[in-house]
């Protein structure tokens, strides 16, 4: 008599901010347990929070999970795609395939957390073998801690205990085959998600600037390490300089481990000068000091972490606030940013800090209030970074700058964009200005504005705002704020 083998039951491999194959921990382990992997993502009603953070990320997630579909089929494998309660959807799935374990790398974002908790509760409740995995970050943020036991509340100290614990894990490849299931479940159709602008599609530049996916990744790293890593420390404040990696928004959906990242510098220092390797690494590093606050903070992105900013005398004013979102500032450098961030989705680090200075401390307007519209505008939104990236500018956030630190945008223009190439590029009405005005063009003689073809007021803004009194004004709002402390 001839008798079936019965297939092994299959494990549920869940994808969430990890859209990669390589370094993928809870990849490789669906993939040496022997049995048939089911690979899934799940689009949750919390998107918001535990998904793409705004729209702009959905056009990345869009692209990436069909990069993450084609590599899985050159392993002979697929992705199923379903929307739902992340817990009612794998709970259809297990009854649909029969599997008895599911594999996931962690959250660490509070909405995440939050479900993977309630997930894996009910899930071993019922039996089911739920494990999840470390690797989106160096280190596990519960682990660094002082030496009184408590978590760090300053970056420096955070480096330094960081960079003595040793090395991270080496990166684990990618599988070169997953065994396949007997019948595989049916997936919704990536189109039918509808994660793509349609009209208007603000999204039309992106492809000019990125490819989303693990390759993308891959290729962005390799050049950098061939071309910017060796003027890193130097270079990567200015921004008309190709001296940043560009790796933030592969990072932000997992599409490159930080372990694959921060191991690439290995061997380097003979090649480049160590501060640049230090520097990309620190980089790195203050990624992880952002998931350690949000970790021992879940509301970091919503409330002061220090609550001595609570009573801060913010102004609300609509119509200052659109001119600041869509680059009509009067201000070059702060123009030029916020046109960046429309066009490409993404901003040049050392801008963001001046454009983020210019909301809070020029116009008055609550850190919240911006930290939500680089949410929905930027393809690397990232719950911990974004959020404490906007308080430590406030001056309300763990280790912040202090609130009086001010930038003024004509200096950080001048200082950083010195012949003018990053705002002739994003604020092209201004290409034909004199380099010396071209960061101050209000102080510009009318023979100068005339020959570059600029009338004030009518083909570029007058300053919304005189830098001097908005300063002075922001002093003020601070120093009642420590009076009534």
């Amino acid at each position: 008599m001839i008798t079936s083998k019965k297939e092994p039951n299959p494990v549920l491999l869940w994808f969430r901010k990890d859209l990669r194959l390589d370094d993928n921990h809870a990849l490789h382990a669906a993939a040496i347990s022997g049995r048939p992997v089911i690979p899934i993502y799940i689009r949750e009603p919390e998107a918001k929070s535990c998904g793409p953070l705004g729209a702009a990320q959905e056009w990345w997630l869009h692209h990436s999970l069909a990069a993450l579909q084609k590599a899985l089929g050159a392993l002979n494998s697929q992705l199923i795609l379903r929307q739902g309660d992340a817990q009612t959807v794998l709970e259809k799935l297990l009854a649909e395939t029969g599997a008895a374990s599911i594999v996931w790398n962690r959250r660490y974002d509070p909405a995440g957390i939050a479900v993977d908790t309630q997930v894996k509760k009910a899930l071993h409740d019922c039996g089911i073998e739920a494990s999840s995995f470390a690797g989106q970050l160096l280190h596990e943020p519960s682990r660094l801690r002082t030496g009184t036991g408590t978590p760090y509340k300053t970056y420096t100290p955070f480096w330094r205990a960081l960079e003595l614990s040793g090395e991270p894990p080496c990166p684990i490849e990618a599988p070169e085959m997953l065994e396949a299931p007997e019948h595989w479940p049916e997936s919704d159709s990536l189109a039918s998600w509808s994660l793509l602008p349609s009209k208007p599609n603000w999204a039309s530049n992106f492809p000019d600037m990125w490819t989303p996916g693990e390759a993308g990744a891959r290729e962005k790293l390799e050049s950098f390490l061939d071309t910017a890593l060796e003027s890193y420390a130097v270079d990567r404040d200015f921004p008309d300089k190709p001296a940043t990696s560009l790796l933030s928004p592969h990072l932000a959906l997992g599409e490159i481990s930080p372990a694959r990242m921060w191991h690439a510098t290995q061997g380097l220092a003979g090649k480049f000068q160590t501060d640049n390797i230090v520097r990309f690494r620190k980089e790195l590093a203050w990624r992880e000091f952002c998931y350690h606050q949000i970790f021992q903070f879940p509301k970091l992105g919503s409330d002061n972490w220090n609550d001595r900013y609570d009573d801060f005398p913010w102004r609300s004013d609509a119509k200052l606030f659109d001119s600041w979102r869509r680059g009509q500032t009067g201000y070059p450098i702060v123009d030029a940013g916020m046109r960046q961030l429309w066009q490409h989705g993404w901003m040049h680090n050392r801008v963001r800090m001046i454009v983020a200075s210019f909301l809070i401390k020029d116009l008055l307007i609550d850190w919240r209030v911006g930290e939500a519209w680089f949410r929905d505008t930027l393809v690397d939104a990232d719950p911990a970074n974004n959020a404490a990236n906007w308080q430590w500018v406030a001056g309300s956030g763990a280790d912040a700058s202090p609130f009086f630190r001010i930038f003024n945008p004509v200096l950080q223009g001048e200082k950083f964009d010195p012949d003018g190439g990053y705002v002739r590029t994003f604020v092209p009405e201004l290409a034909n200005l004199d380099s010396r005005y071209i960061h101050r063009p209000f102080e510009a003689p009318d023979d100068v504005l005339k020959r570059a073809g600029i009338v004030l007021g009518k083909d570029y803004p007058r300053p919304i705002v005189d830098h001097a009194m908005a300063r002075q004004r922001a002093l003020d709002a601070y120093a009642s704020l420590k009076n009534e402390g």
